[in-house]
Parts: C-alpha cells; structure tokens; sequence
C-alpha cells in the first residue's frame, strides 16, 4: 500500500509522526479514512479513537476534539486532548468517572458544575473509546 507522511498533535506533545498506510479518523460529521493521495479536506473532529495502520501494525489513539487537516503534504491531527489506547487503565478510568461524577453532585456554584461536567464528560468519551 502507498504510504503518506501522518502527524497527530496534542497541546502536550507529538504523539505520532511518519509514514503509514492508512488513517480512520472520528470527523465532526462522522469517521473518514485517509489513504495516500486524499483530497485536501479540513475538519474537526469529535471525541473518539484514531485508527493508524503502517506496516501491517496498527495503533489505536483517543482523541478528544481538534482538527483534521489533509493536504498534498500529509494528514496532520491538532487534538485538543490525545493519549494512546494502550496507556488508559480501565480500572483508574472506573474510579475517576466515580470522582468527578461525585464531584458533579457535590458542586454548589455554576461554573464548578460546568467544569465537573465537561470533566466526567471527557471521562464518559474515553471509556465508550475503549468498548
């Protein structure tokens, strides 16, 4: 399969940068696939789990929220938050949907609940990646 130059993108770090084969994305408007020669397109994208294939391996990224940009250079990600598949714990996930769902409950003032909220929210997006 012809390979494409794919880089993903996080505030805190470059996560993935090289040649792959293939890339599934979760669009705003739903998943797209990203193969070598793609049309330009720019997107943003929802929470859920990039798909990048390379050399018959294949690597699993939650993202939550950002862009999609391809272009006759590549395929870059800016996500606003990203971490591989492999390095969620699903038990400490567990018990962090636990807190702040408890801290949601807990929370007096408006914006202490808004944050709370969108807190167990990411949390809910990462757990429905990993089933």
């Amino acid at each position: 399969m012809a390979a494409f130059h794919f880089e993903l993108v996080s505030p805190e770090k470059l996560l993935f940068s090289g040649e792959v084969d293939s890339v599934v994305a979760p669009g705003a408007e739903g998943q797209f696939t990203v193969l070598k020669d793609h049309a330009p397109v720019m997107t943003t994208l929802k929470s859920g789990v990039v798909t990048v294939a390379s050399e018959g391996k294949v690597e699993k990224l939650f993202v939550r929220g950002g862009f999609a940009d391809v272009s006759a250079a590549g395929f870059t990600i800016l996500a606003e938050q990203a971490t591989p598949l492999a390095d969620i714990d699903p038990a400490k996930l567990e018990a962090d949907i636990k807190d702040a769902r408890e801290d949601l409950a807990d929370a007096k003032a408006d914006d202490a609940r808004h944050a709370a909220a969108e807190k167990l929210a990411q949390l809910e997006d990462m757990r429905a990646a990993l089933n």
